[in-house]
């Protein structure tokens, strides 16, 4: 196993201080070594990030998506595409399986996402969450919060599929996924499957709400302190963390999505994943920033009166706010859901492009 030499700083001082967790969010081999070093012990990964890794990279990806094509001569752009995609992330999954087998299974693990265009077919984002679980020992699978989704998550559950719930911004639909999660564990319980060594996660893509709370405002022209704008993620996270240890779930929560450092620091205390950029991360173990556990501290009562000005920001925060059947119309689900198939289209272009390059 490669060895990877600790670097002190504000984040190894805080996850080694805490419950809380630092994952990487990408599975870049560059920036997972240097996030392990950090104390990271997990991964994610979704379409943008893995496209925009292979692009970066085409002094490594060129001849090997060229290699995949010669030894799969049938096969199309986007099978051959997913297939790199699959590679980078076993590749990145052995980085990890020394966590893994330290910690049992609760950390270590490498996310893989399941192919956006099958968003509307439960049974195939199942067959291929199982699919790629079977790719290595830590692989943690991402599935939509959507009600296609939250069907598709209690079925990979029960076939022993880890889970990382994603294109998830709001309390419901993460208590949502994670009553589908307990439902998935529950039946594996009830038939003595083992469960003791999955680990799931259900995320919340904080910085995305934020992202589009301010689209609302400016859309709708909406007076606000710009100030609370800030908060909405973390307000919605912290909600839906206490309704979390209130009922109990055997999964965790996860933060994604970075957009200022207060998605670091207010959730720092908290049994919980954050999952920055890394490019966030060295902003923060270059800084000198000290830790304080604050996951219990609420948000300021006044950054919530303001946010309550938002029809969208009561939808994401109130744990009713939306029924399940409208998460496939809230507004950062449309927008997450098709950047993650214009993904899949960059990563077909850019596999036609080294295939069949223009004269």
């Amino acid at each position: 196993m490669e060895e990877i030499k600790p670097t002190p700083g504000p984040l190894r001082d805080a996850v080694e201080n805490t419950p809380t967790a630092l994952w990487n969010d990408s599975s870049d081999l560059n920036e997972l070594r240097q996030s392990i070093s950090f104390g990271g012990v997990g991964a994610t990964c979704n379409p943008v990030i893995a496209y925009t890794t292979i692009a970066r990279y085409p002094e490594i990806w060129t001849d090997r998506i060229r290699k995949i094509a010669q030894d799969n001569p049938t096969w199309g752009e986007s099978e051959i595409g997913w297939q790199a995609v699959k590679d980078m992330s076993v590749e990145a999954a052995k980085l990890l399986e020394p966590i893994f087998e330290r910690e049992g299974g609760r950390n270590g693990r490498l996310s893989v996402q399941t192919d956006p265009r099958f968003h509307r077919d439960a049974k195939k984002l199942a067959d291929q969450a199982e699919e790629f679980h079977k790719m290595a020992p830590n692989i943690v699978v991402k599935i939509p919060a959507t009600e296609i989704g939250i069907e598709a998550i209690e079925d990979a559950t029960y076939r022993g599929v880890s889970i990382n719930v994603t294109v998830s911004f709001t309390v419901a639909q993460a208590v949502r996924a994670a009553e589908a999660i307990e439902r998935g564990l529950e039946r594996r319980d009830k038939e003595g499957l083992p469960t003791e060594d999955m680990g799931p996660v259900v995320t919340i893509m904080v910085g995305r709400l934020d992202d589009w709370l301010k689209h609302v405002v400016k859309r709708d022209g909406i007076f606000i302190d710009a100030s609370a704008l800030e908060w909405a993620g973390v307000a919605a996270f912290k909600k839906a963390y206490g309704i979390f240890q209130e009922r109990g779930f055997r999964s965790r929560l996860l933060s994604a999505a970075f957009r200022n450092v207060y998605q670091w620091s207010e959730f720092q205390g908290g049994d919980v994943v954050v999952s920055p950029p890394f490019k966030w991360a060295q902003i923060i173990n270059d800084s000198d920033y000290k830790f304080e556990p604050r996951m219990d501290e609420p948000v300021d009562e006044h950054y919530i009166e303001q946010l309550r000005r938002i029809p969208d920001f009561s939808k994401a925060y109130d744990v009713d706010g939306m029924s399940v059947e409208e998460f496939k119309d809230f507004g950062p689900t449309r927008k997450t859901l098709r950047q993650f198939l214009a993904a899949d289209a960059d990563l077909d272009a850019l596999v036609r492009d080294i295939l069949v390059p223009a004269p």
